[in-house]
Order: C-alpha cells, then structure tokens, then sequence
C-alpha cells in the first residue's frame, strides 16, 4: 500500500482532436474523462507538458483518499511519453505511481487486464512511455480484440467500435475507472483478483 501523499499520475492515452474521440484507440482518453467527472474535475492545458491535466483527490474521504492528476497527453499517441515524463517530474511522481491506460489488441474486447511493468506489445504510446521513463509504471489494458480478416492494426486502431462495441462500451469504460479506483486503494494484487477478466 503507497503513502496516501505521494501524488498518482492517471494517464489516459490517446491521440487529440475531434476526429479521433470515439476511435478504439483512445478509450484511454474516454476512462480519463470518466474519472475527471468522478473527481469534480474539468481538464485544462497543463502549463508545464503538452497534455490536459485534472488534479484531485480519489477514493473515500479521509486517510483512504490519494493525490491524483489525471493526464491526456495531447502530443498524438507516439510521442506521449516526454508529456507524461515532464508531469511525473513536474509533480515528483515515483514511476511505479504513474498508471497508463490504453487499448490491447491481444486481450478479447470486453476483458481488462492490470500489471505493474512489462513489454510494449507494439503499443506506440507505451513504446514512447518506456522510451522516456522505463517500463516499470502500472497498465490498464482494455481488451480491443485483434482486427478481424486482413484489416490492418493501424486502420484497426484508428476506427470507431463498431455498433454492437459500442452497446456495452459505458459499462466496460465504467469498469475500468473503477479498477483504477480499486488499484490506488487496494493495490495491484486485490485491483488484479477483482478486475482481471
């Protein structure tokens, strides 16, 4: 269990801009604006890094409650990693506070998975992330599922969920704010038995 008053960095990935909102690959961004709703929060322009940034408390009031800024790298997907290093810096973040949440071409949609650290599964955002600060951060991973035939991973990514996605989609976004809830609160391996699917 962290000490309730070192900060938490939330970082949802994705990449900025209207036409890209509902794409699968920025479910980071939409499990960011569910907990900035959560928070009390709106997102404004960070003054020292690229992104929006919302801080705030999480979890029940009192010596439960954590120290949260919840980032949108606004920098696109593959250069996320110097916005999320200049706010860990900025805030004095241990990197093992720092959560990125992101989409998963190799976990079947629907299903999450939480880990501390790891590969970047060819994931851009995570590559940049790593790249910048080493891999030991915590993962959200949203199950996306693979493309299906020969669609390439990039159109894939860079797609809307499909209709039929999109009828569980605010649950499965609700879902996964409240892992991260239950990982700041009640750590990796009780946030992994309750939400790993």
């Amino acid at each position: 269990m962290s000490d309730a008053t070192e900060p938490w960095l939330i970082v949802g990935l994705g990449n900025p801009g209207p036409d890209y909102a509902a794409n699968r690959h920025n479910v980071g961004f939409m499990v960011a604006d569910l907990l900035a709703t959560r928070i009390g929060g709106k997102f404004k322009r960070a003054q020292k890094a690229q992104a929006q940034v919302v801080e705030g408390r999480m979890g029940p009031p009192g010596p439960g409650s954590r120290r949260v800024v919840l980032v949108k790298p606004m920098s696109y997907m593959n250069l996320s990693g110097g916005p999320v290093t200049a706010l860990r810096d900025f805030y004095k973040v241990p990197t093992d506070h720092v959560v990125a949440v992101h989409d998963e071409l190799d976990v079947d949609y629907g299903m999450l998975r939480l880990k501390l650290g790891g590969g970047d599964n060819g994931h851009n955002g995570l590559k940049s992330m790593t790249k910048a600060m080493g891999p030991d951060y915590h993962r959200v991973r949203f199950g996306i599922g693979r493309p299906p035939g020969r669609m390439q991973v990039a159109d894939f990514v860079l797609k809307d969920f499909s209709s039929t996605e999109r009828k569980e989609l605010a649950f499965l976004v609700d879902r996964s704010a409240d892992a991260v809830e239950c990982l700041l609160a009640e750590g990796l391996e009780r946030a992994q038995s309750a939400y790993n699917s």
